[in-house]
């Protein structure tokens, strides 16, 4: 694994890369203390398999940065690690192109997760993102034609946040094959064969 850290506090981005090395052996993390920095890495490192963006930059902001990124190097996964838990920052950041959004006050365990879903080909949002208002859910019902009940929806926000089965059922006090079964369901209500395309029509929808 060979990833590149972005981020101007260089406690946050030493400690982030000592964590990396600790859980992941053998992998190889680049700094950079600024987005120009770290696009010009990203350039002369053509095997870099991520990217763990800090959102708020000098210079070049993270918003340009993500949408630099898609434009230098379209395939290569950009994750924003961000203090801001602002449900508009994290739709901006998904927006330009983020496939990933994890706040720093989320638990280590967290980002390694989303970095892990990120680099398997997924979209990881964040719950925060589902729940900016209070009817969020009754909105997104409408949206979808009221064709999602209340559990599939709950369903679905957990698969959002990158969840499996096994976990999704322990969160809602389910089998994993109550659970696959509402999975299911939700793909052929949503007229989608997998997750990614489960998250992206969420998005659509109204979720965030």
């Amino acid at each position: 694994m060979k990833l590149l850290i972005i981020d101007d506090h260089p406690v946050m981005r030493e400690g982030l890369a000592a964590l990396l090395r600790q859980v992941e052996p053998g992998a190889e993390i680049l700094l950079a203390g600024e987005s120009g920095q770290g696009l010009n890495i990203a350039e002369a490192h053509p095997d870099l398999d991520g990217v763990i963006l800090d959102l708020s930059m000098p210079g070049i902001g993270g918003i340009e940065t993500i949408q630099e990124f898609g434009r230098r190097r379209p395939q290569l996964p950009v994750i924003v690690l961000s203090s801001s838990e602002d449900p508009r920052d994290v739709r901006r950041a998904m927006a330009a192109g983020a496939l990933g959004y994890v706040p720093k006050s989320a638990p280590p365990q967290t980002l390694l997760s989303a970095l892990h879903f990120v680099l398997a080909g997924n979209l990881y949002v964040p719950t925060l993102l589902l729940s900016e208002t209070g009817a969020a859910t009754t909105q997104t019902r409408t949206n979808a034609g009221s064709r999602l009940t209340e559990r599939q929806i709950e369903v679905l926000t957990l698969v959002c946040e990158g969840l499996p089965n096994k976990e999704i059922g322990f969160r809602l006090g389910l089998s994993e094959k109550t659970v696959k079964a509402h999975v299911t369901s939700i793909f052929k209500t949503l007229n989608v064969v997998n997750r990614t395309q489960a998250i992206a029509v969420a998005k659509d929808l109204g979720f965030f």
